[in-house]
């Protein structure tokens, strides 16, 4: 593939044929890059999870341990709109086995470290390499797959932030609690990572690395865009653990990151080359389908996290005793995004109207649970999970539907980069912004029941025990912010609905009639 020429904002290439019929050394290697897609999220996932844990095996507080997952998740930021290209240039099959190899090398070593420098430094660069192998997942689906199972490449896609999210819960329960072994929390990812390395080492042709490309390299958003997303991811990172802009840690960072960014999109649509090319952007359905999209992403993330949080709070849960609020919804995308890919197969059905109800329930699901109280355990979430666990595939899978119908395959690495590097910000940003609100909320209605406490001990002839009823304070305050942070939630993902109705209709693709 060669780097694409200057041209108009709505103009597209020529349309390349997409293959008749996917053989089998192909599907191998899209198979392999799915897995290892989904690795990623679970190994990015399952760091945080276990975060205090690999904190006390190493000998590290909340402050210095913060940084593990930090810089995780500016290295996987940094790769995301950069790996297309690269895997274009040194070809994908070289690029996507050089990733993983780093990948799972620092995954075995990781247990076995204990100074935290070093960690810090081979965690960051684990991020850098696992995060290059989400976006090829989209691209080699958007370039391979046929019309007739393309749909149901997007919902693997969609698979990776619907599916690993929420059983990464009982991933790290099980070996944490369960299996005793921290080790392999990071250990996990090995033998997947070596049955996706013969998938794709078998599946992909070797081809020679195109050095020309590099003559139209675009050195000033590559040096702008590398600072200004590892900046913001940081800023975003640390934001709530330093009190925001009260840190000059965390204003720099959000300040330089912020124009170096800004630097980095300007420079990218001045050049004929870009990594990522925002001329696209003026197609209507992607400017609303990536709006929705990033907003969606910071729905889904904090609600995926949020039953666990509460419950690791109030009732001291562990990852394995939360798992299943996490299973309720992991489980059923395995079959769920496949429904509604077929669904959107049916030319006498609209994705935007599957998109909206997707949703009304993922909205609905939030409402439900914002019904909750210090009482409640794992049971009580699985009404709404449920509804999370439908509402999820039938949003999300349409979504991409209607944004990337109006991409050629031949643009699909400037698409994938896009998309992941917006899923990373928004991800991001989601457990910032929730995780500041939700502060915000527990601080007020503590301050409102302590006021209330200490009004009534005054008619109390014996007073009250101080400490229990602090504890009850802090539980009720977590619950009622909890409550708050789920409707806000969830009239976001109502107030969603109605852009599904500004996108350009896509009709179903056409399969061809079996022979």
């Amino acid at each position: 593939m060669t780097a694409a020429a200057p041209a108009a904002a709505t103009a597209a290439p020529p349309k390349p044929a997409a293959p008749a019929v996917l053989d089998a050394r192909t599907a191998a290697a899209l198979t392999g890059v799915l897995i290892a897609a989904m690795l990623s999220g679970l190994n990015s996932r399952s760091g945080s999870l276990a975060l205090s844990d690999i904190e006390g095996a190493i000998g590290q507080g909340i402050d210095n341990g913060s940084w593990i997952s930090t810089l995780y998740s500016a290295g996987e930021l940094v790769a995301m709109p950069f790996a297309g290209w690269m895997a274009i240039t040194f070809s994908v099959r070289r690029f996507f086995l050089a990733m993983l190899a780093v990948t799972a090398l620092i995954a075995a070593a990781m247990p076995l470290l204990s100074d935290l420098r070093l960690i810090l430094v081979l965690r960051a660069l684990q991020g850098l390499t696992a995060g290059a192998l989400i976006p090829l997942l989209m691209m080699m689906a958007l370039r391979f797959l046929p019309p007739p199972i393309r749909l149901h490449g997007l919902a693997l896609y969609a698979m990776t932030a619907t599916f690993t999210p929420n059983v990464a819960f009982w991933a790290v329960g099980h070996w944490a609690d369960r299996a005793a072994d921290l080790r392999w929390v990071s250990w996990q990812l090995l033998p997947g990572a070596a049955l996706c390395a013969g998938l794709v080492g078998w599946g992909l042709p070797k081809e020679p690395v195109n050095w020309k490309r590099f003559d139209s390299f675009n050195w000033v958003a590559f040096l702008a865009g590398v600072p200004g997303l590892f900046l913001l991811a940081v800023g975003l990172g640390q934001g709530n653990r330093l009190d925001w802009f009260h840190s000059p840690l965390v204003a720099t960072c959000l300040a330089g990151g912020g124009i170096f960014l800004a630097v980095y999109v300007l420079a990218e649509c001045l050049h004929p080359a870009p990594f990522i090319k925002f001329s696209l952007m003026g197609r209507r359905n992607l400017y609303i389908g990536f709006t929705i999209f990033f907003l969606l992403l910071v729905v889904l993330y904090s609600g995926a996290s949020l039953p666990a949080a509460f419950l690791a709070g109030v009732q001291g849960y562990r990852s394995l005793q939360s798992a299943p609020v996490g299973l309720a919804i992991g489980l059923p995308q395995l079959v769920a995004g496949f429904a509604v890919a077929l669904l959107l197969y049916q030319r006498w059905v609209d994705a935007r109207a599957v998109m909206a109800l997707g949703l009304v329930l993922v909205g609905t699901a939030c409402l439900l649970a914002s019904g909750l109280d210090t009482g409640w355990t794992w049971r009580q979430f699985l009404p709404a999970q449920a509804l999370q666990a439908l509402g999820q595939p039938m949003a999300v899978v349409p979504l991409l539907f209607l944004s990337t119908s109006v991409v050629q395959p031949m643009e699909g690495p400037y698409i994938a980069g896009f998309v992941n590097m917006l899923r990373g910000l928004g991800t991001l940003a989601g457990v910032a912004a929730m995780g500041r609100f939700s502060t915000l909320r527990e601080h007020f209605h503590s301050d409102v029941l302590t006021g209330h406490a200490a009004a009534m001990a005054g008619h109390l002839p014996g007073g009250f025990d101080a400490d229990s009823v602090a504890t009850a304070i802090d539980a009720q305050a977590a619950a009622l912010s909890a409550a708050d942070t789920y409707r806000l939630l969830g009239w976001t993902a109502l107030a969603m609905v109605p852009l599904c109705a500004f996108f350009t209709h896509v009709p179903a693709p056409l399969i061809p009639p079996r022979r």
